[in-house]
């Protein structure tokens, strides 16, 4: 007859792994697990597979001729300069309508806002307004900064006049004696403002998240110890959420750049051998400043429509140059959100709470 001590030491032991597998539910929970790391790795496999076929593609095509020129109906003297400068135009005027606008909607949502009925309409509206199609833009923007409704005359071109009516066309003062055609027309300005309207409720969305994430006791010792509510939001607010809506701008001023519906319906043309005012370089500056009063009333392209211009020729060659211009677009991107995160690292630094 064996002992008790004997009976335990000759019983199965069970190891740690094996009985956790026993238990309900983790056999599920070890193959999900699996499931989604083998997708994950699956996207980035894809991803690779297509970054060196773009990249084998463009290898020999893509050097400083290429982003140094204009386009042209020969492949090997085809550039992207007017995508690139159009897209900075474009850019630049986007973020100078969407980010303080942007912005200042999120702080007057968050801090100033009571929590009514209005304010939760506009935050159920943003919300909606994030996931409509971007083609839905480019028709707002066609009807209402390219044509104004069809409330004023046919869109000229920009003139030296002094009256605001010449020959049935409509006319704004602008600076220094140039006038602004209304309505605007296929411009840069109609792009920059249809843009606009296509990242504000990212941006907005993204910034009210930032301010959201700020400790409330941080509001509270700041007003405790005086300091009115725009004291506390300059001084203390902003600076702690500036890397949360700087990376909100950056992400959405990224997708703005690969947009092209919007500015397709807008009227951004494909074939463009010339910059926005004739403005190609620092020292054109120079010699013609009033170039940059004209360049957002200039006609213009971006680099995703000369890509899909060049993908779209029956010649074999322009299929190089596309990808040459699609990684330049690619580069652009990662620049950018490299960009974001470090100011999101650098910023957090410096935060105390």
């Amino acid at each position: 007859m064996t002992s008790p001590a004997e009976q335990i030491a000759s019983s199965p032991v069970a190891l740690p792994d094996q009985e956790r597998m026993r238990k309900p539910g983790k056999r599920e929970n070890h193959f999900f697990r699996w499931l989604c790391l083998s997708t994950t790795w699956l996207s980035v496999v894809v991803l690779l597979v297509l970054l060196v076929s773009v990249t084998r593609s463009a290898w020999g095509w893509l050097d400083l001729q290429f982003l140094t020129s204009f386009d042209s109906r020969l492949p090997r003297r085809a550039g992207i300069l007017a995508g690139l400068l159009g897209t900075m135009w474009v850019i630049l005027l986007t973020m100078l309508f969407s980010v303080p606008i942007g912005v200042g909607a999120a702080i007057y949502l968050e801090e100033y806002a009571s929590n009514n009925w209005l304010a939760n309409l506009i935050r159920l509206n943003l919300a909606n307004l994030a996931g409509v199609p971007s083609i839905v833009y480019g028709i707002l923007g066609l009807t209402v900064f390219v044509r104004m409704f069809g409330l004023f005359g046919p869109r000229g071109t920009i003139q030296r006049y002094t009256g605001i009516e010449i020959n049935g066309l409509f006319w704004l003062d602008s600076l220094q004696g140039y006038l602004i055609p209304l309505p605007f027309g296929r411009v840069v300005l109609s792009g920059a403002l249809t843009l606009s309207l296509l990242i504000l409720p990212v941006i907005i969305i993204a910034s009210q998240e930032a301010l959201r994430a700020i400790p409330p006791s941080l509001r509270h010792a700041s007003l405790a110890l005086g300091a009115t509510r725009w004291q506390t939001i300059r001084h203390q607010i902003l600076p702690a959420a500036t890397p949360g809506i700087m990376t909100g701008v950056i992400l959405a001023i990224s997708r703005a750049i690969g947009e092209t519906a919007p500015l397709v319906i807008v009227g951004a043309m494909a074939f463009v051998n010339f910059a926005p005012g004739n403005v190609d370089s620092l020292a054109e500056i120079q010699r013609h400043p009033q170039g940059l009063l004209k360049a957002p009333f200039d006609t213009f392209t971006v680099v995703p429509i000369q890509i899909f211009f060049w993908v779209q020729k029956f010649k074999s060659e322009y299929k190089s140059v596309a990808a040459a211009g699609i990684v330049v677009l690619l580069i652009i991107l990662l620049l950018l959100n490299g960009l974001a995160i470090l100011i999101r690292n650098r910023y957090s630094k410096h935060l105390r709470w």
